[in-house]
């Protein structure tokens, strides 16, 4: 019995360090990487790597597991082993990724449901994302007209309906359309289609943003707005994500609001709906 005790002691922490080096750190993503027995790290950025080491001898960068056509699904699956291997071992574990660990990260969430099916501790600790640098940088309040998020080659693998009334936030555009999940870019033809594709909805001259966080407190948020139609034209990087604001105005819906209106009449007196302009 006590050997199977020690043996639980493992735990892991999945944190998210933000989006902007230093700044977006919470004091609880900090104690965890300051606490913890050893620290992996999915970040590509050495002088992050160097951060982190300040804080915690024991930093182990996961980048190395990648490599050109190999797929990144593998890859992610390595990164569940070295680190569930650490917890087996009996050691606190914290990973840290860039943003949120939750958004746009397939690791974090199976390691921490492989650890509480083998009975070990495990938590996410949340981060700033590039969604939140985005609704700032760029003025969208999500609750005014909505938001639609999608990974990019959703539109090209899968029947999905737009939301033309609200925003519409395509992420993932590097890779838009690698059904290998082996390469880290795919060539501009691909987002050629995507354009395409999005002219079934919108019209060419929509005014669309191209939009990248900033890493460094030092640099600015790159925002580029281009008509939907130049979408491949404009700079690119392979790190933006695309913008595309509502359409068409909303409109009201008379069903509804004579319903509402007859409740009114009963619970109390009517108001204009929270409608923007």
């Amino acid at each position: 019995m006590q050997r199977e005790n020690e043996a639980r002691r493992g735990s892991i922490a999945c944190v998210g360090m933000g989006m902007t080096l230093g700044s977006h750190l919470t004091p609880l993503a900090r104690s965890h990487i300051e606490t913890a027995d050893v620290v992996f790290a999915a970040l590509s950025d050495h002088v992050v790597q160097l951060w982190l080491e300040r804080m915690n001898p024991d930093v182990r960068s996961l980048q190395p597991y990648y490599r050109p056509g190999k797929s990144r699904m593998k890859t992610y699956r390595e990164w569940v082993g070295v680190m569930m291997a650490e917890v087996r071992a009996g050691k606190r574990v914290c990973a840290v990724f860039y943003g949120h660990p939750g958004i746009f990260a397939w690791s974090p969430h199976k390691v921490i449901e492989l650890a509480r099916a083998e009975g070990y501790p495990a938590h996410m600790e949340p981060g700033i994302s590039a969604e939140d640098c985005l609704y700032a940088d760029l003025g969208i309040d999500p609750g005014r007209v909505g938001c639609q998020h999608l990974e990019a080659s959703q539109l090209l693998f899968f029947e999905r309906k737009l939301d033309t009334l609200g925003h519409v936030i395509l992420w993932q555009l590097g890779v838009v359309g690698d059904r290998s999940l082996g390469r880290f870019r795919t060539p501009d033809a691909y987002r050629e289609l995507l354009t395409e594709r999005l002219l079934e909805d919108y019209p060419a001259d929509h005014p669309v943003a191209l939009y990248r966080a900033p890493t460094l407190p030092i640099h600015a948020p790159h925002i580029q707005r281009v008509a939907l139609r130049d979408f491949t034209k404009a700079e690119y990087t392979g790190q933006e994500t695309l913008v595309l604001p509502p359409a068409h105005a909303l409109t009201p819906n008379a069903i509804w609001r004579a319903r509402l209106d007859a409740l009114d009449a009963v619970h109390g007196t009517g108001a204009e709906p929270a409608v923007p302009a």
